[in-house]
């Protein structure tokens, strides 16, 4: 197999590390607001939502608006990864905004998860919408087995006869995105309870799965380019 890597510029493994990296922050911060184990230095949290919803919004814009990986036969992966990577990159520029002007009267609140829950409120409902398309990305993965490495990428390819196994994988976790985001709307109205819990399991899941599946795909990737120069 060949591949004209120029028709078809690929960086969804710098995306997968952001919004993996991206998932276990917002999980960590969530935590420590609940447990109330943070009480200034949100600019430090401005400062890494900041750099990976950068990260997120430029990629992800690009990818949603120039279909990059529709040049060999790819279009769908422009869905799959461009559009929740700008989504979720915009979102983490929002909060990176809000903690960095508003991180002192986060800090003086006495009841802070209130505080944030009443601001994260109106748009919990985009993030369940998201949630909701997240469901469809994994249905549209497991039905038409759309994440199967060729048998040129290194270690994933060796899975080439097994496509089921890669898109279980990668649509499991969107899964895992998808059921966060839905009940998030709902969580924020528990203000620490069990669904809090659960968005925490699914996101930071999700958040460590991506971050090393991205990491990884660094090495099978850059294979996968040489092997079919």
């Amino acid at each position: 197999m060949k591949i004209d890597w120029a028709r078809m510029p690929t960086y969804n493994t710098i995306m997968a590390v952001a919004a993996g990296v991206g998932l276990i922050l917002v999980v960590g911060l969530g935590h420590k607001v609940l447990r109330g184990r943070i009480n200034d230095h949100f600019e430090g949290w401005a400062l890494a939502f900041g750099v990976l919803g950068l990260i997120l919004t430029a990629t992800g814009l690009h990818m949603t608006l120039t279909w990059p990986l529709a040049g060999q036969g790819f279009p769908f992966d422009n869905i799959v990864f461009g559009e929740p990577s700008l989504a979720f990159g915009v979102l983490l520029l929002a909060a990176a905004l809000y903690l960095w002007r508003k991180g002192v009267l986060i800090a003086a609140a006495l009841d802070r998860p209130a505080l944030l829950a009443r601001t994260a409120g109106p748009i919990s409902l985009f993030v369940a919408g998201m949630g909701l398309g997240c469901f469809g990305i994994a249905a549209a993965g497991w039905t038409y087995t759309l994440f199967a490495a060729p048998p040129q990428e290194p270690i994933s390819g060796a899975f080439a006869d097994m496509p089921l196994l890669e898109a279980t994988f990668i649509s499991g976790l969107y899964v895992l995105v998808g059921l966060g985001a839905v009940l998030f709307p709902l969580a924020l109205r528990s203000k620490g309870g069990r669904l809090t819990t659960v968005v925490g399991v699914c996101w930071g899941l999700a958040g460590i799965a991506f971050t090393l599946f991205g990491a990884l795909n660094y090495f099978t990737h850059i294979g996968l380019i040489v092997n079919t120069m």
